[in-house]
């Protein structure tokens, strides 16, 4: 199995070329929800992720209900700056799935209502609005990972 980051329509092609960094380094699998705000030809996106998209296992999907669908037997845990839940505040689990919104808006407000219980946040100060995409994916996926004394890497 392997740890997950779904990003729901992502804008911005260095922050998921950074992700796709770090699932290379860690073994992650990344979820790619439509529409991309940019081409996965992009000389940015490729450029973020050096050479490393050939040991990125990448998957396109056309909405999030089909990442839900396809990967119903796992559990998602979705991040937003809305919610109380910190993200250290759960026990994750060999093939969790960690979703997160769109750079200028994040995950649609209807979505953390419906999954309220496992909506999580990186704690911050309230002079900042969030911290970039790529860093929170990190952060997030290392905890997991700390949880799992560091499952599948040496």
């Amino acid at each position: 199995m392997a740890l997950h980051i779904v990003l729901v329509e992502p804008e911005i092609p260095a922050n998921t070329g950074n992700i796709a960094r770090t699932c290379a380094a860690t073994g992650t699998h990344l979820h790619l929800v439509r529409p991309l705000g940019f081409k996965t030809d992009d000389s940015t996106l490729k450029r973020a992720g050096l050479d490393y998209w050939h040991a990125v296992n990448v998957e396109y999907h056309d909405s999030f209900e089909e990442v839900q669908k396809t990967y119903s037997d796992h559990r998602f845990f979705y991040a937003t700056t809305k919610v109380k839940n910190r993200y250290t505040d759960f026990q994750f689990q060999d093939g969790d799935f960690f979703v997160f919104g769109k750079e200028t808006k994040g995950l649609p407000p209807e979505l953390i209502a419906a999954n309220a219980d496992t909506a999580m946040r990186l704690p911050m100060s309230d002079d900042v609005r969030s911290l970039n995409l790529s860093n929170s994916a990190a952060i997030v996926v290392y905890e997991a990972l700390r949880q799992l004394n560091f499952l599948h890497l040496d």
